[in-house]
């Protein structure tokens, strides 16, 4: 198996549970706060661990307790952090959660999570590729610096490594960027954003999911919740339904989706076969609280 590199956020999750979300000026009594690990590029990581893969993490934290617990957590779960920096000076990332009816609200602070510039990352990469990442995959977000994870991308794609970009929380981005990534996996909100076309329906799904193709990715996948996903790739389209289970919180769900996405790519699996197993673990990962299982 080859190993995967992660680029991304490393946050404290800070979340409560509340019968309805408030309106704008009012407060309302909630319950079951929670402590956590999270940060999208840190779920990710620990689910490609979790599932087996060889994990590397490169980001940032603040000399905090939460950045120190957050280092401790991704080690425990198998993941390497040689290149996670301490950050002097900064804050950790820090997400604050309203969990309401099985769904969720986030508002993040990045802190340290933007300081890690292009330069720094390549150096990262040398560090664990040299000059060769044939067999690995690289996966980004979008919580860390923009132009840093850009630059990332295409450096991680001139290596010769498989690149995965998750752009989320979205925003627009350069079209030229596309054409160095392997895999984008994104959810609807995601999809309209990036591409213009809500996916309501499998038509528009389809539409946006070409035009994605046509800019250079090679395979997107469209996560849908509930209704699982769809991935069109070289082989044509894929449908993947999850199994049913009784929801408690969608918190860190789509993150396990691609933790087991890249685990399967890092294995050299079928694309039918790895986007059932996401499908089926990302669904798992909505029977309990917090972005990651209990230990």
């Amino acid at each position: 198996m080859g190993r995967v590199i992660v680029f991304g956020s490393l946050n404290m999750d800070l979340s409560i549970a509340c019968e309805r979300m408030p309106r704008a000026g009012e407060t309302i009594t909630g319950g079951d706060f929670l402590i956590g690990a999270g940060g999208k590029g840190a779920n990710q990581a620990s689910a490609a661990a979790r599932m087996g893969a060889e994990v590397h993490m490169i980001g940032a934290v603040g000399a905090d307790v939460f950045g120190e617990r957050l280092v401790e957590g991704l080690r425990a779960d198998g993941v390497g952090c040689s290149h996670v920096t301490e950050a002097k000076g900064a804050t950790t990332g820090v997400a604050v959660i309203t969990r309401c009816e099985g769904d969720n609200r986030i508002v993040l602070d990045p802190g340290a999570n933007h300081l890690l510039d292009a330069d720094a990352v390549a150096r990262a990469l040398d560090g664990l590729v040299g000059g060769d990442g044939a067999g690995s995959v690289f996966l980004v977000q979008l919580e860390c610096d923009v132009a840093a994870t850009l630059a990332a991308l295409v450096c991680a794609h001139r290596l010769g490594m498989c690149t995965v970009f998750n752009p989320a929380p979205a925003c627009e981005l350069p079209v030229e960027v596309w054409r160095h990534v392997d895999v984008a996996c994104l959810n609807e909100t995601e999809c309209e954003v990036i591409t213009g076309t809500a996916p309501v329906d499998d038509e528009s799904a389809l539409h946006a999911m070409e035009l994605m193709r046509a800019w250079g990715v090679r395979t997107v996948a469209l996560t849908l919740g509930a209704k699982g996903s769809l991935v069109l790739g070289d082989g044509g389209l894929i449908r993947s339904v999850p199994p049913k289970v009784e929801v408690v919180d969608t918190t860190g769900a789509g993150d396990t989706y691609i933790g087991a996405l890249v685990t399967g790519l890092a294995a050299g699996l079928p694309l039918e076969q790895i986007i059932s197993r996401a499908t089926e673990a990302s669904a798992l990962a909505t029977t309990y609280l917090g972005a990651r299982p209990p230990a």
